[in-house]
């Protein structure tokens, strides 16, 4: 991320995600979709959790969860750093083609008057079938 730019975390309290672990998703996918890359501080803890309107506890052990994954590094002092190695990131030009493939997909689901529960249950029900790949080749 530029210096203008700044990772925030969303939360969803009817998720039934609990909180800390929300945080630690959106890491791992803004990682992963390179809108967070290696040496990308993310947000000062008290910072975090004054924007979500949660505990700074929380904030910390999410960062706890990612530094055990090997996906952050703390430096005292200095704060959060994410540590990309561990997880490649998704090819620009794939990530793009791919997206474009998904806005199709979501305008047809609308065309269709699909609700959310109707597309979430379409994209479990085809990852199922295609084995629980982590891949969606």
């Amino acid at each position: 991320m530029t210096e203008e730019e700044t990772f925030g975390f969303r939360i969803e309290p009817g998720s039934g995600v609990p909180v800390f672990l929300q945080f630690v998703q959106q890491v791992r996918q803004a990682v992963l979709l390179g809108y967070l890359r290696e040496g990308d501080r993310l947000p000062a803890v008290k910072d975090a959790a004054a924007e979500a309107v949660v505990n700074p506890n929380t904030v910390v052990k999410a960062y706890r969860q990612l530094e055990l994954e090997g996906l952050v590094t703390p430096r005292p002092g200095s704060g959060t750093y994410v540590n990309a190695g561990a997880v490649t990131p998704v090819a620009a030009r794939d990530l793009a083609a791919a997206r474009r493939v998904l806005q199709r997909f979501f305008a047809a689901a609308d065309q269709a008057g699909l609700d959310e529960q109707a597309v979430v249950a379409m994209f479990e029900t085809e990852r199922r079938a295609r084995g629980g790949r982590e891949a969606v080749a």
